[in-house]
């Protein structure tokens, strides 16, 4: 197969650069934001190359910058992926594309409902991958080695704070960005039918919960980290408070849904930059 990678300076582009290798795939086109911008009809064109399996990890990324910019924010999430589409596209979306107030995991055939500008983007991004016959994959509180995140902010602050407060009133499935890109790609190679996928640990915690394990898993003390509310930390975008995706659809395909989040962070941790 070929392969375009878009986004791949990211989080997960790394990571999906690093998958594809390892399954031995070499015609691979790694393309960041500063050599592709997806949003250039023509630019595309010409990196998929006529028949490139693409795997659309590009993104505009800042949730709350999206509330004052939304139409820049999605010309790339939205209207940019008609650029991609087509079966052979996997377009990696996310969680925001709800809005929170479910109380049992979201099925994969769950109609949209965002209640922010990111996830109002992300939404018609998905509606115009799934038109041309494509597959989403949402994911949800995404940690890994490239870039900044969560599970890094809080190694990072226990080695400059005595403690940290953490919101525990979100709860959602924290998931490492290396198990969800093997996963994508054995997604588009296995030849499974088009549709949308959740690529998210099993299981959930909430901000709180998940910070105590790092702190727990980093041979600190989980007591440094003190239970607050969202309402201490105002942000201008509103966030989901329940992000938990039912892993319903992967039965479907010769694909494993991934493993529990928290023996999954214990195997992540080594290979996080402190």
């Amino acid at each position: 197969m070929r392969w375009l990678v878009t986004g791949a300076g990211g989080l997960l582009g790394h990571d999906l650069c690093a998958a594809l290798a390892e399954a031995g795939e070499t015609d691979v086109v790694a393309a960041t934001r500063a050599q592709l911008d997806i949003t250039d009809p023509a630019a595309v064109r010409a990196a998929i190359d006529g028949d490139r399996f693409v795997l659309n990890a590009a993104a505009w990324t800042d949730v709350d910058g999206a509330e004052t910019a939304e139409e820049a924010a999605t010309a790339i999430n939205g209207h940019a992926v008609r650029h991609l589409a087509s079966p052979r596209l996997i377009h990696i979306s996310t969680d925001y594309v709800f809005d929170g107030r479910a109380t049992t995991p979201y099925a994969s055939d769950a109609p949209p409902s965002p209640v922010n500008a990111y996830g109002r983007g992300k939404a018609l991004g998905e509606r115009l991958a799934l038109e041309a016959g494509g597959s989403v994959v949402r994911t949800a509180w995404l940690y890994g080695a490239h870039g900044p995140n969560f599970v890094r902010t809080m190694l990072r602050l226990a080695a400059e704070r005595d403690t940290v407060d953490v919101v525990d009133d979100q709860t959602g499935p924290p998931t490492w960005s290396w198990a969800l890109a093997r996963q994508v790609v054995a997604l588009a190679r296995s030849g499974a039918r088009p549709g949308v996928h959740h690529g998210t640990a099993a299981g959930s915690t909430t901000w709180f919960g998940l910070a105590r394990a790092v702190f727990e898993q980093a041979g600190l003390d989980p007591a440094r980290v003190r239970p607050t509310t969202s309402d201490r930390f105002p942000r201008p975008a509103r966030r989901p408070a329940y992000s938990v995706l039912s892993h319903d659809s992967w039965a479907a395909t010769d694909v494993a849904p991934l493993s529990d989040w928290r023996p999954m962070l214990t195997e992540a941790l080594p290979t996080l930059p402190r």
